[in-house]
């Protein structure tokens, strides 16, 4: 993980489609330790898989916790790579764990959600930040006197969507 903090604004940049997948669970009952501890404890062994196969096509993710509640971001090179991911025997086994030991139980809660991208249909700012989000798994490039304002930076994704660029 990247610690070193860029001065500065920088933006995100990629011209390629991509797939955003938001995945969690949430504590509904903090005395059913054994529904839901197994749920938290399933993700790393997938995390470190991913980590060490970039070929899987996780490009990035980053993890937030709150008191019931775990979110993590990853960014995927495609819908495709990603479905194939949830189709690997590592998640599937998981998967199966789960509805095994919970199912509809409600001591533990999980969701995901999954946007697919279109290229240049996007728009970032990190300032003094590690690289982070997008900008971690994309181009990090600082941002210019063109690329100053959101609107800016949108109309230059539009701009570089539309022009075909010049050999």
């Amino acid at each position: 993980m990247s610690t070193k903090v860029f001065p500065g604004r920088f933006t995100a940049e990629t011209n390629d489609q991509f797939t955003v997948f938001m995945i969690g669970m949430r504590i509904n009952k903090w005395w059913a330790i054994h529904k839901w501890l197994p749920v938290l404890l399933a993700m790393p062994p997938m995390i470190k898989e991913l980590y060490v196969n970039k070929d899987l096509g996780c490009l990035s993710l980053e993890n937030f916790f709150s008191l019931r509640t775990t979110l993590m971001i990853q960014y995927w090179r495609s819908e495709e790579d990603l479905l194939s991911y949830a189709r690997s025997a590592k998640h599937l086994k998981a998967w199966g764990n789960f509805n095994k030991k919970v199912g509809n139980n409600s001591s533990v809660g999980i969701y995901h959600e999954t946007y697919n991208i279109p290229p240049r249909n996007f728009e970032t700012i990190y300032g003094n930040m590690p690289k982070f989000g997008l900008a971690k798994a994309m181009n990090h490039n600082p941002i210019t006197s063109f690329t100053t304002t959101a609107r800016q930076r949108m109309s230059k994704l539009l701009i570089k969507k539309t022009v075909p660029r010049q050999k």
